[in-house]
């Protein structure tokens, strides 16, 4: 059964161990002034021995124990209730038989001198809004690049007449959190998101919209169809959640260790020669104060020995409940402290128990915390230390196991040029998916100018476009629209916010005027913001900024550009280089609110 729990760590308490061997604890530490233990599950004893073999003379020392932790002289037989432990602790093979046959065999057997295949995840690009002015712009334009996109749409029917029969659609509507099943988004890497409630002539309009494309200043507003607050922030909130697994959070996600001020265990066990006759032993365990910080951390620490030809200790988790979808990230980043050994990581996508592992070895510095990261592409699918040329291609969107090694075999023959008997020791403080820098928006989102205006005090309403002014009578449409920014802002995914000012059927090309602070009116392209938004995708200055456009020409001027003589393809690069982190535009709503 697989537990969860939380523990409060108190500042007074004083160093403990918790031994996870054979436990299936999945354990969240939460640090607080108290310290509440789940007594059942979890197991503190300062002066425990937590590793015990009978069958091997070496001796630890752990600063965290008040005992030498000693593994008592003796004959060297094979252990065999530990390896009937070591199967239960898994839940046991699906063929005990074939499992036995199979460990048994040399793992040196058999090389390959074929490259590894390097391993790559999809990328499709999401269109939200798919079937508006700038949304069918961004489809029209990532097609031509021959960029994968998909469309979200309401509409079947019109969005095949408006985007033709080849583009990908996904049917839902993101007001309804029911119908964005998961599984329709699947490879799904970017969003932009062009979706907006729909304003329209009160006095209604041609089918094509010829009204609402010369601009809101020209008729009178009013909502049509869903309200702003579905529209803009239960919409938005709804949309946030059906891609955040396919785009990936800005800090990665963690799947074991320390994050976000908590401890999250898995459910690791011993996996180690005996079940190939060896006598090695290792054990994986949680000290609360033994971590970089003085904060907990994972140790994996044994004694490996090549007594019975074995020669190799890890820890293994459990299988998953739920595969672990990690297709949004570029590999796993590990934070331990070293002992100047190589050791492996192991990555599962199987519910299968003797299947391919993909595997990447890594080196660690003596005594020193480190990073280390392995990315997917340099995974290597491994079964029985052979390297397997025809495995398929590393699924990271349906992790199943991970699981840690210290051994004296590499891949296809090989040794682990580091490999010592003995006593070893590895801190792991941390193990999460990471985004390889640098990182670019994953989710960029088409807003409006004016959404901090409405509870701005001082503001000349007169001077100021007309949903500023008709904030109330819209149904509070800025207001929404300011809430679903928010949302974006506070969900961890990487993102770009753009502001344009009242949009025009005008070609792009005219100058622009990129501003934060929202304080900016005037007018811009419809094609340019659709331009804008595609260059935000893949351009590491328009992180996590939120900003405002609009071009140079007045309102009063139209812009019109010569077919034989176009203006010259910007590089967007240039103006989200000035842009600055943090600037909203609330920045003068809090400050009247502190005036107050």
């Amino acid at each position: 059964m697989d537990v969860s729990c939380s523990l409060k760590l108190s500042s007074s308490l004083s160093p403990s161990i918790i031994n996870l061997q054979g436990s299936s604890s999945s354990i969240d530490v939460k640090f607080s002034k108290f310290t509440s233990l789940p007594k059942p599950f979890l197991q503190l004893d300062g002066k425990s021995q937590l590793l015990r073999n009978k069958q091997a003379s070496h001796s630890l020392n752990s600063r965290s124990y008040s005992k030498r932790i000693t593994v008592k002289s003796g004959s060297q037989g094979w252990d065999f209730g530990r390896f009937l432990k070591t199967l239960y602790y898994f839940n046991g093979p699906p063929s005990p038989l074939k499992f036995v046959s199979s460990v048994f065999e040399k793992l040196t057997n058999g090389s390959t001198e074929e490259p590894v295949k390097e391993m790559k995840t999809s990328g499709i690009i999401l269109v939200a809004g798919a079937t508006g002015g700038v949304g069918r712009r961004v489809v029209d334009i990532l097609k031509k690049r021959g960029l994968p996109v998909k469309a979200l749409v309401r509409n079947e029917e019109k969005a095949r007449k408006m985007l033709g029969p080849d583009i990908d659609l996904i049917v839902a509507d993101i007001t309804k959190e029911n119908t964005l099943v998961p599984e329709k988004f699947k490879g799904v890497r970017k969003v932009i998101n062009a979706v907006s409630v729909i304003v329209g002539p009160k006095e209604g309009d041609t089918p094509e919209r010829q009204k609402y494309n010369q601009g809101v200043r020209f008729f009178e507003p009013e909502i049509k169809g869903d309200s702003p607050e579905l529209v803009e922030y239960i919409g938005m909130k709804n949309l946030i959640n059906a891609v955040r697994d396919g785009v990936g959070l800005e800090n990665g996600k963690f799947l074991f260790g320390v994050g976000n001020n908590t401890f999250k265990d898995l459910p690791w066990g011993a996996l180690d020669d005996v079940v190939m006759g060896g006598v090695s032993e290792s054990n994986f365990l949680v000290d609360l104060t033994a971590g970089e910080n003085g904060g907990p951390t994972g140790i994996f620490k044994g004694i490996v020995s090549t007594t019975n030809n074995g020669g190799f200790t890890s820890v293994r988790t459990k299988n998953f409940p739920e595969a672990e979808n990690l297709s949004a990230y570029d590999g796993l980043e590990l934070r331990l402290k070293g002992d100047g050994l190589r050791y492996k990581l192991i990555v599962r996508t199987s519910q299968d128990w003797d299947t391919v592992g993909y595997t990447a070895s890594f080196d660690t510095s003596p005594g020193q915390w480190q990073s280390v990261r392995l990315p997917f592409s340099s995974l290597r699918p491994v079964f029985r230390a052979r390297t397997m040329t025809d495995a398929p291609p590393f699924n990271a969107g349906s992790i199943i196991s991970l699981q840690l090694m210290f051994s004296k075999f590499e891949y296809d023959g090989k040794l682990n040029p580091t490999f010592k008997e003995g006593p070893f020791e590895l801190p792991l403080s941390s193990i999460r998916a990471y985004i390889q820098e640098p990182v670019t928006p994953r989710f960029v989102h088409v807003g409006s100018a004016g959404v901090t205006r409405p509870e701005r005090p001082g503001l000349d309403l007169s001077k100021q476009p007309p949903a500023v002014r008709l904030n109330k009578e819209l149904d509070f449409i800025l207001t929404y629209k300011l809430k679903g920014e928010d949302l974006i802002r506070e969900s961890g995914i990487p993102f770009a916010i753009i502001r344009p000012c009242a949009l025009t059927e005008e070609p792009a090309g005219a100058d622009l005027i990129f501003d934060q602070g929202d304080n900016i009116t005037g007018k811009v392209s419809r094609d340019e913001v659709a331009r804008i938004c595609i260059a935000a995708l893949e351009s590491p200055y328009a992180l996590n900024k939120t900003f405002e456009v609009k071009s140079t020409v007045p309102f009063s001027e139209p812009f019109t550009v010569d077919p034989e003589n176009p203006p010259p393809e910007k590089d967007y690069n240039d103006y989200f280089k000035n842009l600055k982190d943090g600037i909203t535009g609330k920045e003068a709503l809090e400050q009247s609110t502190a005036a107050v």
